[in-house]
Protein backbone atom coordinates (compact mmCIF):
# COMPACT_ATOMS: atom_id res chain seq x y z
CA UNK A 1 0.00 0.00 0.00
CA UNK A 2 1.33 3.41 -0.97
CA UNK A 3 1.09 5.90 1.87
CA UNK A 4 1.11 9.96 0.40
CA UNK A 5 0.47 13.33 2.04
CA UNK A 6 -0.10 14.16 5.55
CA UNK A 7 -0.05 10.64 6.65
CA UNK A 8 3.41 9.49 5.34
CA UNK A 9 4.28 12.80 6.85
CA UNK A 10 3.24 11.17 10.34
CA UNK A 11 4.60 8.02 9.60
CA UNK A 12 8.13 9.25 9.17
CA UNK A 13 8.19 11.22 12.14
CA UNK A 14 7.07 8.34 14.50
CA UNK A 15 10.07 6.39 12.77
CA UNK A 16 12.65 9.00 13.84
CA UNK A 17 11.01 9.24 17.70
CA UNK A 18 13.70 6.42 18.62
CA UNK A 19 16.48 7.77 16.61
CA UNK A 20 15.69 11.05 19.12
CA UNK A 21 15.55 9.61 21.67
CA UNK A 22 17.82 6.05 21.32
CA UNK A 23 16.56 2.74 20.91
CA UNK A 24 14.87 2.28 24.09
CA UNK A 25 13.38 5.80 24.68
CA UNK A 26 16.37 6.98 27.01
CA UNK A 27 16.98 10.42 28.35
CA UNK A 28 20.61 11.68 28.39
CA UNK A 29 21.67 13.90 31.04
CA UNK A 30 24.90 15.77 30.77
CA UNK A 31 26.72 17.06 33.61
CA UNK A 32 29.54 19.19 32.51
CA UNK A 33 31.00 20.56 35.69
CA UNK A 34 34.66 20.67 37.38
CA UNK A 35 35.71 18.61 40.31
CA UNK A 36 32.43 19.05 42.20
CA UNK A 37 31.08 17.03 39.11
CA UNK A 38 33.75 14.70 38.27
CA UNK A 39 33.78 13.31 42.23
CA UNK A 40 37.06 14.60 43.38
CA UNK A 41 38.00 12.57 46.35
CA UNK A 42 35.51 9.65 46.09
CA UNK A 43 34.59 6.79 44.19
CA UNK A 44 33.07 6.97 40.41
CA UNK A 45 29.95 5.34 41.33
CA UNK A 46 29.44 8.30 44.82
CA UNK A 47 29.86 11.08 42.79
CA UNK A 48 26.67 12.64 41.98
CA UNK A 49 25.76 11.70 38.41
CA UNK A 50 26.55 8.41 39.40
CA UNK A 51 24.29 8.62 42.12
CA UNK A 52 21.45 11.09 40.44
CA UNK A 53 21.38 8.19 37.35
CA UNK A 54 20.62 5.41 40.17
CA UNK A 55 17.98 7.85 41.62
CA UNK A 56 16.16 8.53 38.51
CA UNK A 57 16.25 4.71 37.00
CA UNK A 58 14.71 3.68 40.93
CA UNK A 59 12.25 6.26 39.96
CA UNK A 60 10.96 4.62 36.63
CA UNK A 61 12.72 6.85 34.28
CA UNK A 62 14.82 5.92 31.69
CA UNK A 63 17.95 7.35 31.50
CA UNK A 64 21.40 7.56 30.83
CA UNK A 65 23.90 10.69 33.24
CA UNK A 66 27.03 11.40 31.82
CA UNK A 67 29.79 12.45 33.98
CA UNK A 68 31.41 15.34 32.14
CA UNK A 69 33.36 16.73 35.49
CA UNK A 70 36.98 17.16 35.14
CA UNK A 71 39.26 18.42 38.33
CA UNK A 72 40.11 22.10 38.24
CA UNK A 73 38.16 23.55 35.04
CA UNK A 74 37.00 27.09 35.00
CA UNK A 75 34.42 28.45 33.00
CA UNK A 76 36.56 29.26 30.38
CA UNK A 77 36.91 25.97 29.05
CA UNK A 78 32.69 25.55 29.09
CA UNK A 79 32.23 26.15 25.61
CA UNK A 80 35.29 23.96 23.80
CA UNK A 81 34.21 21.07 25.87
CA UNK A 82 30.50 21.63 25.26
CA UNK A 83 31.22 21.35 22.00
CA UNK A 84 32.70 18.56 21.98
CA UNK A 85 29.82 16.40 24.24
CA UNK A 86 26.99 17.72 22.16
CA UNK A 87 28.86 15.73 19.41
CA UNK A 88 26.47 12.60 20.71
CA UNK A 89 22.81 13.34 21.79
CA UNK A 90 21.94 14.62 24.87
CA UNK A 91 18.68 16.01 26.03
CA UNK A 92 19.45 18.13 29.06
CA UNK A 93 22.79 19.41 30.12
CA UNK A 94 23.42 20.50 33.76
CA UNK A 95 26.15 23.06 33.74
CA UNK A 96 27.97 23.55 37.18
CA UNK A 97 31.02 25.70 36.33
CA UNK A 98 32.19 28.58 38.06
CA UNK A 99 33.01 28.01 41.33
CA UNK A 100 36.97 27.69 40.22
CA UNK A 101 36.26 31.23 38.68
CA UNK A 102 35.54 32.77 42.39
CA UNK A 103 37.92 30.77 44.08
CA UNK A 104 40.74 32.25 41.98
CA UNK A 105 39.33 35.82 42.29
CA UNK A 106 39.03 35.98 38.13
CA UNK A 107 37.15 38.37 36.57
CA UNK A 108 33.14 37.85 37.01
CA UNK A 109 32.69 39.73 33.64
CA UNK A 110 34.61 37.32 31.76
CA UNK A 111 32.76 34.21 33.96
CA UNK A 112 29.17 35.68 32.91
CA UNK A 113 30.66 35.66 29.24
CA UNK A 114 31.83 32.21 29.35
CA UNK A 115 28.90 30.19 30.97
CA UNK A 116 26.41 32.71 28.73
CA UNK A 117 27.73 31.44 25.33
CA UNK A 118 27.85 28.18 27.07
CA UNK A 119 24.23 28.32 27.81
CA UNK A 120 23.28 29.85 24.29
CA UNK A 121 25.31 26.87 22.34
CA UNK A 122 23.35 24.46 24.48
CA UNK A 123 20.11 26.18 23.69
CA UNK A 124 21.11 26.34 19.94
CA UNK A 125 21.25 22.63 19.89
CA UNK A 126 17.80 22.05 21.25
CA UNK A 127 19.20 20.75 24.58
CA UNK A 128 17.61 22.12 27.92
CA UNK A 129 19.83 23.92 30.36
CA UNK A 130 19.55 23.39 33.96
CA UNK A 131 22.46 26.17 35.19
CA UNK A 132 23.71 25.03 38.96
CA UNK A 133 24.33 28.57 41.16
CA UNK A 134 27.37 28.34 43.12
CA UNK A 135 28.93 31.00 46.25
CA UNK A 136 31.98 31.65 47.44
CA UNK A 137 33.78 32.16 50.85
CA UNK A 138 34.60 35.74 51.59
CA UNK A 139 38.06 35.49 50.78
CA UNK A 140 38.51 38.43 47.91
CA UNK A 141 35.85 40.59 49.57
CA UNK A 142 31.89 41.20 50.50
CA UNK A 143 31.25 43.45 46.93
CA UNK A 144 33.07 39.88 45.11
CA UNK A 145 31.16 37.34 46.84
CA UNK A 146 28.30 39.32 46.48
CA UNK A 147 28.08 39.78 42.70
CA UNK A 148 30.04 35.69 42.31
CA UNK A 149 26.48 34.80 43.87
CA UNK A 150 24.27 37.34 41.80
CA UNK A 151 25.67 36.10 38.71
CA UNK A 152 23.98 32.96 38.41
CA UNK A 153 19.79 33.90 39.00
CA UNK A 154 21.03 36.80 37.01
CA UNK A 155 22.03 34.01 33.77
CA UNK A 156 18.89 31.92 34.39
CA UNK A 157 16.66 35.20 33.95
CA UNK A 158 18.72 36.09 31.10
CA UNK A 159 18.64 33.05 29.02
CA UNK A 160 15.66 31.52 30.32
CA UNK A 161 16.83 28.64 31.99
CA UNK A 162 16.28 26.27 34.93
CA UNK A 163 18.21 26.93 38.11
CA UNK A 164 19.78 24.90 41.33
CA UNK A 165 19.89 27.56 43.40
CA UNK A 166 23.02 26.64 45.23
CA UNK A 167 24.61 23.10 44.20
CA UNK A 168 26.25 22.32 47.75
CA UNK A 169 23.12 23.23 49.49
CA UNK A 170 22.93 21.69 52.93
CA UNK A 171 26.42 20.08 52.45
CA UNK A 172 28.78 23.51 52.20
CA UNK A 173 30.72 23.98 55.42
CA UNK A 174 29.29 20.57 57.02
CA UNK A 175 32.56 19.08 58.14
CA UNK A 176 31.01 15.76 58.12
CA UNK A 177 29.73 15.85 54.36
CA UNK A 178 33.35 17.20 53.38
CA UNK A 179 36.71 15.68 52.89
CA UNK A 180 38.83 17.29 54.97
CA UNK A 181 39.72 19.91 52.54
CA UNK A 182 36.18 21.52 53.80
CA UNK A 183 35.55 21.71 49.77
CA UNK A 184 34.50 18.54 48.02
CA UNK A 185 32.15 16.78 49.50
CA UNK A 186 32.40 12.93 50.72
CA UNK A 187 30.25 10.10 49.51
CA UNK A 188 27.68 11.21 51.98
CA UNK A 189 27.53 14.85 51.27
CA UNK A 190 26.90 13.97 47.45
CA UNK A 191 23.96 12.22 48.20
CA UNK A 192 22.63 15.54 49.67
CA UNK A 193 24.26 17.24 46.40
CA UNK A 194 21.97 14.73 44.33
CA UNK A 195 18.65 16.21 46.23
CA UNK A 196 19.52 19.32 45.45
CA UNK A 197 20.07 18.34 41.47
CA UNK A 198 17.27 15.87 41.49
CA UNK A 199 14.33 18.40 42.72
CA UNK A 200 15.11 20.84 39.35
CA UNK A 201 16.30 17.82 36.67
CA UNK A 202 13.66 15.14 37.65
CA UNK A 203 10.70 17.45 36.32
CA UNK A 204 12.22 18.35 33.43
CA UNK A 205 12.45 14.72 32.29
Amino acid sequence: MRVTGRVGGLLALLCLVPLLLGADGERVVLCLGDSLTEGYGVEDDQAYPSVLERRLRDRGKTVRVINAGINGSTSASAVRRLRWQLKAESDLIVLALGGNDGLRGLDLAETKKNLSQAIELAKSHGVQVVLAGMQIPPNYGADYTREFRAMFPALAEEHDVVRIPFLLEGVAAQPELNLPDGIHPNAKGYERVVENVLAVVEPLL
